[in-house]
């Protein structure tokens, strides 16, 4: 495979283990839509998603000579992410792969190269920041008490522009409320990552926090199962189920079909949901086979 693609796939995979996951994003992120510095073009294609998913506040990135040639300089650790495009070659200059000539006699070969963020450099002046595009939030009262009453709940740090939890540090980190589609999905995928959290070992406890797992894997994918079943028993809670079940069974069929609808994984996910649920709205006891499935 060319390496150029090796070194995406990579990279996708690592933003995914991350918690990174595209298509659950339900909040805004075109304010923060990635554009060189130099040039001002917006980048496209897979390159939105390879630079828009990170927690950077700036949309603006450069090369590292772009960098030195604006008399800053990268930050000490700092890592580079890569971005892609397309190079026309001579068809004699090509590495004798399968490709389709044009009529110009040139043929499309996949190149990359790296980038820094803004916020990765010192002594570079930051351009103005793009007017935000926010929708109006408008709490709801008990979703809002659902979060405050949860015990030894983790922090909850806003600004991000993704959503995750962090076992480690034992943090959520969500967008701003007013860059979500709507108030119930910014409730939704706060419910999400809470669930994540319940896995913690100071409050429920559970393998697919505890342990260390990779994207893909059978716990890795059946915690995000619970995660989403339990942000779904939330929002039922919270009477907004109906405004965002859609996009949970979406969800939720997409893992299904990665764990090859094995369906009784679906069974066990629940009924750990259930128990994470429970932990977040205080409930105690509760139904006995429940409590067996999910150990």
């Amino acid at each position: 495979m060319c390496k150029t693609y090796d070194v995406i796939n990579q990279r996708i995979i690592e933003l995914l283990q991350q918690g990174t996951v595209p298509w659950r994003k339900t909040w805004n992120a075109t304010t923060n839509q990635p554009k060189n510095l130099i040039s001002k073009k917006e980048y496209r294609g897979i390159n939105v998603f390879m630079l828009a998913c990170q927690e950077y506040s700036s949309p603006y990135w450069l090369t590292f000579k772009q960098c030195h040639e604006k008399g800053g300089h990268v930050l000490k650790g700092e890592r580079s992410t890569p971005v892609v495009f397309w190079k026309w070659i001579d068809r004699k200059d090509s590495d004798g792969s399968d490709q389709e000539e044009t009529k110009h006699g040139k043929v499309p070969l996949l190149r990359y190269y790296n980038v820094f963020n803004l916020d990765q450099v010192e002594g570079i002046t930051v351009p103005p920041s793009p007017e935000a595009t926010a929708t109006p939030f408008s709490p709801i009262e008990r979703a809002e008490q659902i979060i405050e009453g949860m015990p030894l709940p983790p922090d909850i740090r806003h600004g991000s522009n993704k959503a995750c939890y962090s076992p480690m540090l034992d943090y959520v980190k969500l967008p701003t409320p007013e860059t979500f589609e709507s108030s119930e999905e910014y409730y939704s995928t706060a419910f999400h990552e809470l669930i994540h959290s319940t896995g913690h070992a100071s409050r429920v406890g559970r393998k697919g926090i505890i342990e260390t797992n990779s994207f893909g894997s059978h716990e890795y994918s059946k915690e995000e199962l619970v995660a989403e079943m339990g942000a779904a028993f939330l929002c039922g809670h919270a009477g907004i189920e109906q405004k965002t079940l859609e996009n949970s069974a979406a969800y939720i069929a997409g893992w299904l079909k990665a764990l090859k609808n094995d369906r009784t994984l679906l069974v066990h996910a629940a009924a750990q949901a259930q128990k994470a649920s429970d932990y977040i709205l205080r409930r105690t006891g509760g139904d006995q086979d429940q409590g067996e499935l999910a150990e």
